[in-house]
């Protein structure tokens, strides 16, 4: 998969071509396709289906003429294989349609790119169509006077210290002046999940996530790192979904 097939559907044209511009600027969309009213939505939607390429994600306006989004949204929720729908409107007071209709996200126009990339984001946690490319990024620590460089890939999980970061690989750690925060942004696409104020790990190295007592810890080797609430259900979804494509064909 080279990235998310997605529909925008607006039925003002400046409006359309800004949404899918910024869209196809996004390395995590691999095909947008746009139509300028629900009726036409539909239609694409039917045939991208028909053609076993189903649309992954509709970015969808709530105010137009005919079909409006939120009839529209209804609708998606009756397919097979519901789309992810992302809301995308001049007006607040649809944001409890948006809820109800368990939407991925919510964005106000003028759309701004980091809250598109939040919600594209929120998209691809939330889809089986979507697998986090392989990357490696390389950061320079020194070792009794010689630098070594750690590619992401060796990194296990990061901890926060200060403006500090301490990389934790299987060999041992290294102290790195890079807040957790630059690094969270930096090895996003790299699999890497913010799960507590103070820790970031890599997904495809947890072992065992369990919660007791309502506390949430997710075991990485013999360490256990806690998860915050808030970062708890996206990581167990993220969990079960890569644990499904890794399960062989029956």
């Amino acid at each position: 998969m080279s990235g998310l097939r997605v529909l925008a559907v607006d039925d003002e044209q400046p409006a359309l071509e800004d949404l899918a511009y910024l869209l196809r600027a996004d390395p995590r969309i691999g095909e947008v396709q746009t139509a300028r009213d629900g009726a036409a939505a539909l239609k694409l939607l039917d045939r991208a289906m028909a053609d076993g390429r189903p649309i992954d994600a509709v970015f969808l306006d709530i105010r137009m003429r005919g079909l409006d989004g939120v009839v529209l949204g209804r609708l998606l929720t009756q397919f097979s294989r519901p789309p992810k729908v992302v809301f995308v409107t001049a007006y607040e007071d649809h944001a409890v349609d948006a809820f109800e209709l368990k939407a991925e996200d919510y964005l106000l126009k003028p759309v701004r790119p980091d809250r598109l990339a939040e919600a594209i984001r929120r998209v691809c946690a939330g889809s089986e169509a979507y697998t986090e490319p392989e990357t490696s990024d390389t950061i320079p620590v020194e070792l009794g006077g010689v630098t070594r460089f750690v590619a992401s890939t060796e990194v296990r999980y990061v901890e926060a210290r200060g403006d500090y970061a301490r990389l934790h690989t299987a060999t041992g750690s290294h102290l790195v002046r890079i807040p957790l925060a630059a690094l969270e942004e930096r090895w996003a696409s790299a699999g890497f999940l913010r799960v507590h104020r103070s820790h970031l790990v890599a997904v495809k190295h947890i072992d065992e996530l369990h919660i007791d007592s309502g506390r949430c810890v997710v075991r990485i080797g013999d360490t256990e790192i806690p998860v915050s609430r808030r970062h708890t259900r996206e990581l167990r979804d993220l969990l079960v979904r890569r644990a499904r494509r890794a399960k062989p064909d029956q």
